[in-house]
């Protein structure tokens, strides 16, 4: 359906990322009012191909799952490249610097309004929507990344994807979500978000002390045990279909590309 042309306002937002800028009010109860009308056209596309469902403003991955690192009380995160998007279905070219790929099974949650120094019970409202993520990330050029004492960097900035389409706040539970993930019709990992240390209104207070948080950023779980080949002691191979499911939040599928012929590390030319 044509949301902005079944509500038939011109001051409707015509993008998610321009719905989530201007949650709020009554703009989610006025879209379902108009879906819901008798008179709404609805389009027949053939094979159609879905996008990404949304370009986050920006990208934090928690580490929300087991003990904390350091014995740390507080949630710890690392940020992603926000502009390398993979969207449900579309390939992941194998990065030419990279020898082992791996992927890393969450979920995010995507912020629908500003704030700042904000309470877990104002976090919780400011939660626009849940979408299933797939971080990925090249093992062996992470693992010269740690020796180096640096933070992520080449090694996850490549591509994340993410999709097939977001679950608004008032639709899902977190805590009711069950991840799984398959490589070739294989389960290699099970896990859930009830597992979580801290919840996704948690993370997203602790990530606004003392910095704005936007409309668009995506704010994600990190990995359960289980949730990366790693967990399993193997890494897809070249060509690979990955299917990442969550209940409530649909299936990210991602096939893996060949490995380039020519092998070239980080900063060799």
């Amino acid at each position: 359906m044509d949301l902005p042309d079944a509500v038939g306002h011109p001051a409707f937002p015509i993008t998610l990322e321009a719905l989530i800028a201007h949650h709020g009010g009554s703009i989610l109860e006025i879209a379902r009012e108009s879906l819901v009308r008798e008179d709404v056209l609805e389009f027949a596309v053939p094979e159609p191909r879905l996008l990404p469902p949304i370009l986050p403003a920006s990208i934090r991955v928690f580490r929300s799952f087991g003990e904390p690192a350091g014995g740390s009380r507080s949630p710890m995160y690392s940020r992603r490249e926000h502009r390398a998007i993979l969207g449900p279905g579309e390939d992941l070219p194998w990065p030419p610097f990279a020898a082992e790929l791996d992927f890393e099974v969450q979920a995010g949650c995507l912020i629908g309004g500003w704030g700042r120094d904000l309470t877990p019970s104002q976090a919780r409202r400011r939660i626009f929507g849940y979408v299933l993520v797939n971080d990925w990330v090249a093992r062996d050029v992470e693992r010269d990344e740690r020796e180096a004492a640096q933070g992520s960097g080449k090694s996850r900035d490549f591509a994340t994807s993410l999709g097939p389409y977001v679950v608004t706040a008032d639709e899902l539970d977190p805590a009711g979500v069950e991840l799984s993930v398959r490589v070739d019709g294989e389960t290699w990992g099970q896990g859930a978000l009830a597992g979580m240390r801290w919840g996704f209104h948690e993370l997203v207070a602790h990530a606004s002390r003392g910095e704005e948080l936007w409309p668009g950023d995506l704010l994600c779980s990190g990995p359960f045990a289980g949730g990366t080949g790693a967990d399993v002691g193997r890494c897809p191979p070249p060509g690979s279909l990955v299917e990442v499911e969550g209940t409530g939040v649909g299936t990210l599928d991602t096939r893996i590309g060949p490995r380039p012929r020519r092998f070239s590390p980080p900063g060799v030319v």
